[in-house]
This record gives C-alpha cells, sequence and structure tokens, in this order.
C-alpha cells in the first residue's frame, strides 16, 4: 500500500466512524440482584428504588405511592411539580399490570452514595439520521431516601410538550 491509499483508507475509517463506534449497552440479567447490598443501609435504600421501580413505574400500581413517596417528593424533573399528588396525576393516567412479580426494565447498572439511589437505564429511540432504525442509550434516575421513602428525585427527562 502506497502513501495515498493509506491516507485515504485512515480518512474513510474516521468518517465511517460514527456509524460504527457505539458499543452496545448492556443490561443486567437479574436487575433485582442490583437493588441488593450487604451494606444494611444501602441494602435498605436500594430496596425502596426496587419497590418503586417494580411497584409503581413498571407495574402501575401508583395506589401504594404512599408507601414508597414521602408528601413532599421533591421533583427536579421539569415535567412534574413537587409532591406526592403531583406526581399521582402525572401518572394517573398509566396503565396497571395484571402480575407484579418481578422487575423486568432494562437496568445497566445501580450506583449508590449514603441516601442516593441511581439506577442507569438502557433507552432504545428511533434513529433520525435512519429512518426505521433505533439506537440504544442511556436514561438515569436518583433519589433520594429519607425515613424509608422516596423524598427528592432526579432525571434526565428533557421539557415535554403540553398535553393537546
Amino acid at each position: 500500500m502506497n502513501r495515498n491509499q493509506i491516507l485515504l483508507a485512515l480518512v474513510a475509517t474516521f468518517a465511517l466512524a460514527p456509524a460504527v463506534a457505539q458499543e452496545p449497552i448492556i443490561v443486567a440479567a437479574d436487575p433485582e440482584a442490583l437493588l441488593t447490598d450487604a451494606d444494611p443501609v444501602l441494602h435498605a435504600n436500594k430496596q425502596v428504588a426496587l419497590h418503586v421501580l417494580r411497584e409503581l413505574i413498571q407495574c402501575g400500581y401508583w395506589d401504594q405511592a404512599d408507601k414508597w413517596l414521602s408528601e413532599r417528593y421533591l421533583q427536579h424533573n421539569p415535567n412534574v411539580k413537587s409532591g406526592r399528588d403531583n406526581i399521582l396525576k402525572f401518572f394517573a393516567s398509566s396503565p396497571r399490570t395484571p402480575t407484579c412479580e418481578k422487575l423486568t426494565l432494562p437496568i445497566v447498572t445501580v450506583l449508590t452514595s449514603g441516601d442516593i439511589v441511581g439506577v442507569v437505564f438502557r433507552q432504545e429511540y428511533d434513529d433520525p439520521r435512519k429512518p426505521g432504525a433505533k439506537y440504544a442509550t442511556i436514561f438515569y434516575d436518583q433519589w433520594r431516601i429519607v425515613n424509608g421513602k422516596v423524598d427528592e428525585h432526579w432525571d434526565t427527562s428533557l421539557l415535554t410538550p403540553p398535553a393537546q
């Protein structure tokens, strides 16, 4: 290969890099195992997050929200006002699943620090560059646990347009 061919091969490689650069985002085979801990305090906090994820978010059992969310529930999502009553209104139309035995959300990892539990999820979206194709990225939720309930929440949500 001469110098020009090598240069052309390098340019082609870098031009194609965005199309093939992404590594697969692997989810946990047993997401509930990520929400356990040998440390009893971290374990208790992770278990609150597990119930929020499984019973509320995945299964739609919002009638049980008072078990897992504090009344003040500080919200850092730009689409929902703070307060447990406001989160209940936001999710009021969520369908309820008939059974709720196992967490099946696509969780990549769980991070803890004191009273904070953070969860990284795999999300799939339509690829705007390739009609009909999908791409994967992550979504992040984080909760502060106070007295056995979620008292504060952060996530990576973008502002959505108002409902029609």
